[in-house]
């Protein structure tokens, strides 16, 4: 069966905390071994999409959330990439990026807008805004290679 995890990787010096993505792949030759390794390859596409820059937002057009994270980065000097999940189509996969997104996330929060800084999971909009309010955020964005000042 397959199992995804976020694991905390401990702190990155700033105050914040990594995290990075645990995926634990079933035997092909399992029940629902095709299924598993469909699921799998979205697993592995999203990953390759967050660590491509150094801040990564996967957001829908059409979300007033995803547009202040995107605002939010914007003026504190950050170019991030911004895939829009829902203009990807059906060939591009947005529907299944998204789920895959939403099992990222605590419980309960919107599977969009998610937020990947130097390639580790930061979070939604509550984890976005939470670390601009106490400090955090910048510090962040420097580490990674976002901010230079």
């Amino acid at each position: 069966m397959l199992r995804m995890e976020v694991a905390e990787s401990g702190s990155t010096g700033s105050g914040g905390v990594g995290v990075g993505v645990a995926v634990a792949d079933a035997p092909s030759s399992a029940p629902g071994g095709a299924e598993a390794e469909a699921a799998m390859a979205v697993y592995e596409r999203v990953a390759r999409m967050a660590s491509g820059n150094a801040v990564v937002v996967f957001s829908a057009s059409g979300c007033c959330m995803c547009h202040v994270v995107k605002r939010l980065l914007l003026g504190l000097g950050v170019g991030p990439t911004v895939y829009e999940l829902d203009q990807l189509g059906s060939s591009g996969g947005g529907r299944e990026i998204q789920a895959a997104l939403a099992q990222l996330l605590p419980p309960g929060q919107p599977a969009v807008p998610v937020v990947f800084v130097g390639g580790r999971l930061l979070g939604g909009v509550e984890k976005v805004m939470a670390c601009h309010i106490n400090g955090t955020l910048v510090p962040l964005l420097k580490q990674a290679g976002a901010l230079w000042l």
